[in-house]
C-alpha cells in the first residue's frame, strides 16, 4: 500500500489511528483480526458487552471453551470473565507488532468493566484490577464509564499504573472532568513511583447518538431553521470537545506531567456508525479528522471508508465558531444539549448493562448445554 493511496492511509497519514470497534472469537480463530491489521491499517480494538454478546450469540467458536468451563464447575459470572479476558489476551497478542512499533501509542485493545458497578467507584476499581492482571498484557485498556461515580475509579485506576479507556462520554462538562481525572490519576501515578510513560489513556466521546438523539426532536419542531441544524449536533459537540482537550494540553499542569513522561490521553471518537441512512455513511469519521485523534469504527464503516472515504483532511481545526453556533442554534429552538447528553450517558449505561445481562443468560444457557453434553459424553 504506498502513500496516500486510499482513504485509510490518507487517514492514517492525517494522524488518525483507525482502531476496530469489534471482537468475537471468530475473528481471531480465522486469522480475520489479522487481516485488518495488515490491509486495513486497523491499529487498535475496542470491545463492550453489545459485542462480546453478539459475538457469543453466533455461531459456535466458544463451544470447546463452555465445555470446558462446564467441567470445572464455573457459573455465568466467572465464564463470561475467562472468555471475554481470553479473547482481548488474545486480541492483544496480535496487536503487540503495532504496539511495539509505535512504542505504546496503539496496539491497544479494551476491555469493559461489568457495566453494573458503573455507579461503585470501589467495586470498579476491584474489578479493574482484576481484568488487568487476569490479561496481564501492557497493551491492554481497562474499560470504565464517565459516570460521575466512575471519575473516582478512573483517577484511582490511572493512580495505580493501569492504562485507561474512558468510555461513554457524550457532554463537554462531562469531558472536561474525565481530563482532570486523568491529570489527578496520573499526578497520584507520579508520586506513588510509576513510570508514566507506561500509563495510556483515551477518552471515547460518543458521536452519532447525539444526532439521533436530538433530530427527532428537530424533525418536530419543522421549521427551515431545525431542519438546517439536522445531523449537526454531534460533530459539533465533538469539535467542541476536541477544542477543550486542546486547552487542556497547553496548560501548565500538564506540561509538568508531559515532562515527567505522560503521554495525552487521546481523544476517541466512539458511535462512528451512521445510524441515520439518509446521511453518508463515512460522515462521523470525514467530519472529525485531525491529529492526534483515535477512531473506532464498526466494520462496516471501515469498510465504507475504505471504499469511499474522505481525502484525510483536517476538518475540525478552525472550527470552534461554527460548531458553537450549532449548539447556541439548538438552544434558541428550546433544544439543551445538556439535559440530551444527560439522557445519553443514563440510556449508554443502561444499554450495556442489558447486553450484560444478556451476555449472562446466552453464557447460562451455553453451560447448561454443555454441562448436559459433558453428561452425555460421561454415559457413553
Amino acid at each position: 500500500m504506498g502513500p496516500s493511496s486510499t482513504p485509510l492511509a490518507r487517514l492514517a497519514e492525517a494522524g488518525v489511528a483507525i482502531w476496530l470497534d469489534d471482537l468475537s472469537r471468530e475473528r481471531l480463530r480465522t486469522g480475520n483480526l489479522a487481516e485488518l491489521v495488515r490491509d486495513k491499517g486497523v491499529v487498535g480494538v475496542t470491545t463492550n458487552p453489545s459485542i462480546f454478546a453478539s459475538a457469543l450469540s453466533k455461531g459456535d467458536a466458544y463451544d470447546a471453551q463452555l465445555r470446558e468451563l462446564a467441567a470445572d464447575g464455573a457459573d455465568a459470572d466467572a465464564a463470561v470473565f475467562r472468555i471475554t479476558t481470553d479473547d482481548v489476551r488474545q486480541a492483544a497478542d496480535v496487536l503487540r507488532p503495532v504496539f511495539d512499533a509505535t512504542d505504546g501509542v496503539d496496539g491497544r485493545v479494551s476491555i469493559e468493566v461489568d457495566p453494573r458497578l458503573a455507579k461503585d467507584a470501589d467495586a470498579t476499581l476491584a474489578t479493574a484490577r482484576s481484568l488487568w492482571s487476569t490479561v496481564d498484557r501492557p497493551n491492554v485498556f481497562i474499560k470504565i464509564p464517565a459516570t460521575q461515580e466512575g471519575l473516582a475509579a478512573i483517577t484511582a485506576v490511572l493512580a495505580e499504573g493501569i492504562s485507561v479507556n474512558v468510555t461513554l462520554i457524550f457532554s463537554i462538562e462531562r469531558y472536561g472532568k474525565v481530563l482532570d481525572a486523568f491529570l489527578t490519576g496520573l499526578e497520584q501515578a507520579k508520586a506513588n513511583g510509576h513510570d508514566l510513560a507506561s500509563i495510556a489513556s483515551v477518552a471515547s466521546f460518543f458521536v452519532s447518538r447525539v444526532d439521533a438523539a436530538i433530530d427527532p426532536r428537530l424533525d418536530a419542531i419543522g421549521t427551515p431553521q431545525a431542519a438546517a441544524l439536522r445531523g449537526e449536533a454531534a460533530i459539533a459537540n465533538a469539535r467542541l470537545a476536541y477544542g477543550l482537550y486542546q486547552e487542556v494540553v497547553a496548560d501548565d499542569r500538564w506540561a509538568a506531567l508531559a515532562a515527567a513522561g505522560a503521554r495525552p490521553q487521546r481523544p476517541l471518537w466512539a458511535s462512528t456508525g451512521v445510524k441515520d441512512p439518509s446521511y453518508p455513511d463515512t460522515r462521523y469519521v470525514d467530519e472529525l479528522v485531525v491529529a492526534g485523534v483515535v477512531n473506532t469504527m464498526p466494520e462496516a464503516t471501515l469498510d465504507a471508508v475504505a471504499d469511499h472515504g474522505g481525502d484525510g483532511t483536517d476538518t475540525v481545526t478552525g472550527t470552534r465558531q461554527e460548531s458553537e453556533a450549532v449548539i447556541a442554534g439548538l438552544r434558541e429552538l428550546g433544544i439543551d444539549i445538556d439535559e440530551v447528553t444527560e439522557q445519553l450517558e443514563v440510556e449508554g449505561v443502561d444499554k450495556f448493562t442489558a447486553s450484560w445481562d444478556e451476555l449472562l443468560s446466552t453464557v447460562s444457557d451455553g453451560l447448561a448445554g454443555a454441562v448436559q453434553q459433558n453428561a452425555d459424553q460421561d454415559a457413553r
